[in-house]
């Protein structure tokens, strides 16, 4: 009886409240959506089960348990920043260059960056392209040799053709220009990636968990091409695939590719590593 009364108590939420209450849960799956696919998730579930062992403890009055959770508590607000601090980076960076008003252009480069990326896929040469959006990345440039070169067909093939010095490595293109060619990228954390692809693949992703940059990889084992965005990676796609994507990424207009792409390789398999990027 004091249940139903207790509910019977309960104000019924106006406007305000609805409104509140759809933030909170706005926030809450965007946080879900940030820890998805990556150890933050396992030391969620792991915060989860701590706070509802601590519920349990106060419900049943287990007074020795619930004093030692109490008591320690307060020292998980400074270990969940640490343990959380690479989210809470790439939250922040998207949250920071979220664009309210007009949008990114299609870069003029993208043409021959398919037109390279088709002839690497069909000769089966490895290859990892970065191009560059809101966020710099310059600490990765200084990694690498610096160009600041018009983007071609022509280089990029030359740069990654084996047995080249810049051929091991990441290109980064910047405002439609390379800025430096054999950069060093950090690998990716997300078990899915690491768990099946080799280092090329890894350093194609874990770029993209950082900043809001898109990357292009053509496996040097079978020529499929992949494409890294948002800390995920999305294998054997075609040229039209990929034209599609930068697109949408840069916020420009879809454009045909007027070359037949080639055919749909089949899907990579993983192997140990022989070079930097493989």
């Amino acid at each position: 009886m004091h249940l139903f009364d207790s509910i019977g108590a309960v104000p019924t939420p106006g406007v305000t409240g609805l409104l509140d209450i759809a933030a909170v849960a706005w926030v809450l799956y965007r946080l879900l959506l940030i820890v998805k696919g990556t150890r933050a998730a396992h030391i969620l579930v792991g915060i989860m089960a701590v706070a509802g062992t601590y519920f349990v403890a106060v419900w049943l009055r287990l007074e020795a348990l619930r004093s030692l959770l109490a008591m320690v508590a307060p020292y998980g607000v400074v270990s969940a920043v640490v343990l959380f601090q690479s989210e809470i980076r790439r939250a922040l960076a998207r949250l920071g260059r979220k664009r309210f008003l007009g949008a990114n252009q299609r870069p003029a480069s993208i043409d021959e960056i398919l037109l390279a990326l088709s002839s690497l896929s069909r000769d089966r040469i490895g290859a990892l392209i970065v191009m560059e959006r809101d966020i710099g990345l310059r600490t990765f440039v200084e990694s690498g040799v610096r160009m600041d070169s018009e983007v071609s067909r022509d280089l990029l093939l030359t740069i990654f053709q084996p047995g080249t010095a810049l051929h091991d490595g990441a290109v980064i293109i910047q405002k439609n220009r390379i800025a430096a060619a054999a950069c060093f990228l950090p690998l990716s954390v997300n078990p899915a990636v690491t768990a099946k692809m080799g280092t090329r693949h890894r350093a194609g992703a874990g770029i993209t968990e950082e900043t809001d940059c898109i990357t292009l990889i053509v496996s040097e084992e079978t020529g499929a091409i992949s494409i890294g965005a948002g800390g995920q990676l999305e294998r054997n796609v075609t040229i039209e695939r990929v034209d599609e994507r930068l697109s949408q990424h840069f916020g420009g207009w879809l454009r045909g590719f007027s070359s037949s792409p080639p055919s749909k390789p089949v899907s990579p398999t993983p192997t140990g590593v022989g070079s930097e990027y493989r």
